[in-house]
């Protein structure tokens, strides 16, 4: 009787081993400054969330939900997402992407920024004959990642959507009487905000927190502690007070 040779155990390539670009462009000059207003924001809030500091946060990074030939068929590329609970560097090194296999935790929300007719984002289509580069992003973040929060949102509209996972199916959510959307996990909500951001006026997606006040970038946060700081030195100076030689 002959014996087949046993087989090495199968391995899964880790975020090292995949690729971190499927070689595409950023869409316009709007996105970069749309994920550095989302992050800024919100870091304040994700430190107090994880006094640890076990969390990551993800632009233009790839999910890997699936393993395929070639590997960045089976990824989507969130414009903005955020994982609880997950250390930001993996073995002391920097995440290439973010490997659902090797990962225990899905991303918390993910958001999308549409460029063309939102079609694409809202694309619920399932992969068929064992093809992954068929399935929409709709139907990859709500039946193979299983993110809990997907938003949508659409500069040339000046709005937002945002789905809940529900019961296994992504439920539209309903604004608030402010006109934003709560994200309860977060303790935060998420909405439309009209104003100037890095020289580009423009209706942004903003972050804030579940009282209505609007979350502050670091500069608005330094730009807040210095009018203090002067309102405070001319209060000293009607006092007769040097407030230098405090």
């Amino acid at each position: 009787m002959t014996i087949a040779p046993s087989q090495p155990p199968l391995t899964l390539p880790d975020h090292t081993q995949l690729p971190e670009s499927d070689g595409t462009f950023v869409k316009n000059f709007q996105e970069h400054p749309q994920s550095l207003l989302l992050t800024s924001s919100i870091r304040p809030v994700l430190d107090a969330l994880h006094p640890d500091g076990q969390y990551a946060i993800g632009q233009d990074c790839g999910i890997y939900w699936q393993l395929t030939e070639p590997p960045e068929r089976g990824a989507e590329a969130p414009d903005w997402f955020y994982v609880p609970n997950v250390p930001p560097l993996l073995d002391g090194k920097m995440r290439r992407s973010y490997v659902m296999w090797k990962e225990i935790v899905a991303p918390m929300i993910v958001i999308e920024f549409v460029c063309g007719d939102g079609s694409e984002e809202r694309d619920t289509t399932s992969p068929f004959a064992g093809d992954p580069s068929k399935a929409g992003k709709f139907w990859v973040y709500e039946q193979a990642i299983r993110v809990p929060f997907y938003a949508i949102y659409e500069l040339e509209k000046a709005s937002v959507e945002v789905y809940e996972l529900i019961a296994n199916c992504y439920q539209r959510c309903t604004p608030n009487d402010r006109g934003h959307y709560p994200i309860p996990p977060m303790g935060v909500e998420l909405g439309i905000w009209h104003g100037q951001y890095i020289n580009q006026t423009l209706p942004w997606l903003r972050w804030w927190d579940d009282n209505g006040n609007l979350l502050p970038t670091g500069e608005e946060r330094a730009d807040q502690e210095k009018q203090r700081a002067d309102r405070l030195a001319a209060k000293l100076r009607e006092l007769g007070i040097d407030p230098d030689a405090v």
